[in-house]
């Protein structure tokens, strides 16, 4: 349900809620908040509620420090894990300058502005998100031991599979909240585990992702775990992936849906940067099902984009680069420009690489062009690339690229 500014107050005081969080992000995809008691409500809708910036990573330093937050009703939803008596709620809120301007590192509002363009342009896109992340025992100082929550390996069931009930709960809080997950099971590794959602548009899906790692953590927490969502937590064993799948409105165009992928694969090298934020995740590319090549193809998983086995509103193409370190306010956006750039310029999608690039040879692979190997080069390729330098506010830019190494 959306909720308008009088229908939240309504709730509020009905439902006996003592605290309301304004909930944001750094440029990074960190998850901040504020809260407010519900006597301080209409003023944050009216006029915003200010905080200190400088103390936020990339925002600004003392000189410019204030900056406003300002509540979107349509986005409320309760915090399960908290009391019912003295309920805590959560909005998502906009970020301005005091003049009342838009603040440019506010990465919400870029994806806000990508939706934009690409209505203005005739399209709409979906995104639906799949991401992994493993359950770690917790020392006796409450520290990650990075022992795995059990042994089980693919798919498997209980007993084998301890993380069900944890999966399980994280689940019934989401739906609680108005998030309907599509899927859950245990991946490849020990103690890793992905629950997917069903596609919605880019902001849901952005705000969707944000708030499932939120629950993801909280659940593990109490039950005496800790969900790590790191590119590559554990040597010689499989990261995690934050796959993404993207189709486009209309969708009754096949050679449309072919440009649209065009686009990624011929964006995809500057793009890393941003979709692959850490050193950690180069350790990841490459190995275990997690890609290091330019390439295609329908369902093989060993493709930077597959095509998966589905038909009419259900077909999508999926990027298995990106991994849960990704802001995906941006990576969300970067994916629609690409997406638009392919269908506005009419790239043509090279022929499908049929074959399983992890076992291929030295000769096969040197056809391909490779992501990144390290984040030093995805820096300078982000920095060097016209369409990133046309997408991301040159201060977003400056935070993740730095000058050229």
């Amino acid at each position: 349900m959306k909720y308008s500014v009088n229908e939240v107050m309504q709730y509020v005081q009905e439902e006996d809620v003592k605290f309301i969080r304004l909930g944001f992000c750094d440029v990074f995809g960190k998850q901040k908040n504020i809260s407010i008691m519900p006597d301080e409500l209409r003023r944050a809708f009216t006029d915003g509620i200010a905080f200190d910036a400088s103390a936020i990573s990339g925002f600004g330093d003392e000189t410019h420090s204030d900056l406003l937050l300002h509540p979107e009703p349509e986005t409320l939803r309760p915090l399960p894990w908290r009391p019912e008596n003295g309920r805590v709620v959560q909005m998502y809120a906009n970020i301005t300058k005091p003049d009342g301007t838009a603040f440019e590192c506010d990465t919400r509002n870029l994806t806000k502005i990508a939706m934009t363009d690409a209505k203005k342009a005739g399209f709409e896109f979906s995104f639906g998100a799949e991401q992994e992340f493993y359950l770690f025992k917790l020392d006796d100082q409450g520290k990650s031991t990075k022992i795995p929550y059990d042994e089980a390996g693919y798919m498997d069931i209980a007993p084998d599979d301890r993380g069900e009930n944890i999966r399980r709960e994280i689940c019934l809080t989401l739906e609680q909240m108005g998030i309907h997950p599509e899927s859950s099971h245990h991946e490849e590794g020990p103690g890793q585990n992905e629950i997917d959602f069903r596609y919605s548009d880019a902001l849901s899906a952005a705000d969707n992702a944000m708030i499932f790692q939120r629950v993801a953590r909280t659940v593990a927490n109490t039950n005496g775990l800790i969900a790590d969502f790191s590119a590559k937590p554990l040597d010689d064993i499989p990261g995690n992936g934050f796959h993404i799948n993207m189709s486009i409105l209309p969708n009754d165009d096949e050679v449309r849906f072919r440009h649209m992928i065009a686009g990624i694969l011929a964006n995809v090298r500057p793009m890393t940067a941003f979709l692959n934020p850490t050193e950690n995740s180069y350790r990841r590319l490459g190995q275990r099902k997690a890609p290091a090549y330019i390439s295609w193809s329908p369902e093989n998983r060993s493709q930077l984009v597959r095509i998966p086995a589905a038909v009419g509103e259900y077909r999508r193409a999926e990027l298995r680069s990106p991994d849960p370190t990704a802001n995906p306010y941006i990576a969300f956006a970067l994916m629609i420009y690409a997406g638009l750039d392919g269908i506005k310029n009419n790239l043509e999608l090279p022929k499908p690489a049929n074959i399983n690039l992890f076992r291929a040879d030295t000769e096969t692979l040197s056809k391909f062009s490779r992501l990144p190997e390290n984040l030093g080069e995805a820096k300078n390729t982000a920095r060097d690339s016209e369409f990133i330098r046309t997408h991301i506010p040159e201060k977003i830019l400056n935070i993740y690229c730095g000058s050229r190494i």
